[in-house]
């Protein structure tokens, strides 16, 4: 008899694992994180308009200084947000300026961080009222831009003195009332709705004839409040 061989299934034989190359892992930097903005304050912003109203006015530091009794360094720091004025010390800075006090807070709540240097409220309008019966509202956000913007509401006879000249250009329309106006030589009056355009070099000057408030708006460049 021949032997029969039974073939059984070779086990297949372990193989070694393949070698693997360790590369470093680049880790990847951190996204710089922002510092957080430091909360504002309402008083955090007056020395911007401080100095805008300054500079506006052609006035120096040193000037300012000797009006109210402070020194320049200390001027200077209130200006760049350094430090903080006293109420004393905003009432002899506007004194100098020929403004009042009210004139560095907006009326009602405070402007919107985000608006302030944009939008101007009605209710945030900033007010000078002159004896002779002239209200002005200021209609740009600040003084610090090539333009200033202004609501000007005269009551019926209010007069704006005698003849005055500054650097610059300036222009208007009437939205309510009379107004008379004065340009070197020149005599004009005016109706609703008329309009004026002039340099501010010439000598020049406006009343309000009528019985009633007249409302004006006035575009000057550059700020000369």
């Amino acid at each position: 008899m021949k032997s029969v061989q039974t073939k059984g299934k070779k086990s297949p034989s372990p193989r070694a694992p393949a070698a693997t190359s360790k590369r470093p892992v680049k880790k990847r930097a951190a996204a710089p994180v922002a510092p957080a903005a430091a909360p504002e304050t309402p008083l955090s912003w007056i020395g911007e308009e401080i100095k805008s109203l300054r500079k506006a006015k052609g006035m120096s530091l040193q000037e300012l200084s000797q009006g109210c009794g402070k020194s320049i360094g200390f001027l200077s720091q209130v200006e760049r947000g350094l430090s903080v004025p006293s109420i004393s010390d905003l009432h002899g800075i506007a004194h100098v300026l020929g403004v009042q006090i009210g004139w560095f807070f907006p009326q009602g709540e405070f402007a919107d961080p985000m608006e302030r240097t944009v939008i101007v409220r009605k209710a945030q309008r900033r007010q000078l009222t002159f004896a002779s019966g002239i209200a002005d509202y200021l209609l740009s956000p600040n003084l610090s831009g090539p333009l200033e913007l202004l609501w000007s509401v005269m009551e019926p006879g209010a007069d704006s003195g005698s003849a005055y000249h500054h650097s610059g250009d300036e222009a208007g329309v009437l939205i309510r009332g009379e107004l008379e106006l004065w340009v070197g030589d020149q005599h004009y009056v005016l109706g609703e709705g008329d309009s004026f355009s002039f340099p501010s070099g010439t000598p020049h000057r406006y009343r309000n004839p009528g019985s009633i408030n007249a409302e004006l708006v006035w575009v000057v460049t550059p700020p000369s409040y």
